[in-house]
């Protein structure tokens, strides 16, 4: 796969070691999923929060990660290139700031291409907004409790040096059937 890595366990602003593209990273997610953006959708996305307001590329990333609620956060390795080539196209321009850091606005070429890509631009930003419902749903509550429990009970049992091979494939047996119950509701 190589790019983004769906739902991957990392810490809070580690950009690193699951692919160029960033992660999803969600409580007991632990397997790599498709992409969250290609390269000419994240181009849109970036320049749309670039036309919001003027931003630096951590503010860029920041701000996608705060829109999923933490479950994604596009890598500084794919961001960087992606401003460089919008300035490239003459779609943002570098603005004159304090400190640092560059800043960057969008060009009027900029907001006619966002204009053109509308409909794109509302289908990409829904499905940031999906990502983090989805993350706020799973990440609180029952569910996490519940989840909290099983994984205390599963220490607590299978760290006994008694535990015999038909426990393990009992607790496996129950934990699958679980599984297939949460499926078919």
């Amino acid at each position: 796969m190589g790019h983004d890595a769906w739902m991957g366990g990392r810490g809070r602003h580690a950009h690193h070691g699951h692919g160029s593209h960033g992660s999803h990273r969600g409580p007991g997610w632990g397997r790599r999923a498709k992409r969250m953006f290609d390269g000419g959708e994240l181009r849109l996305v970036l320049l749309k929060l670039i036309a919001e307001e003027p931003r630096h590329g951590y503010d860029l990333i920041r701000e996608i990660e705060e829109r999923t609620g933490g479950a994604y956060a596009p890598s500084p390795g794919v961001v960087y290139p992606t401003i460089t080539m919008l300035g490239d196209m003459d779609l943002i321009a570098e603005q004159d700031s304090e400190g640092a850091k560059k800043v960057y606005a969008a060009t009027d070429a900029g907001r006619t291409h966002l204009e053109e890509n509308a409909q794109e631009v509302e289908r990409l930003f829904a499905r940031l907004d999906e990502v983090g419902s989805m993350r706020e749903r799973t990440s609180g509550g029952p569910v996490r409790r519940a989840m909290g429990n099983l994984r205390s009970v599963l220490q607590d049992r299978l760290t006994r040096e008694d535990v015999s091979d038909d426990t393990l494939h009992d607790v496996a047996g129950i934990i699958d059937d679980a599984a297939r119950r949460i499926e078919r509701l």
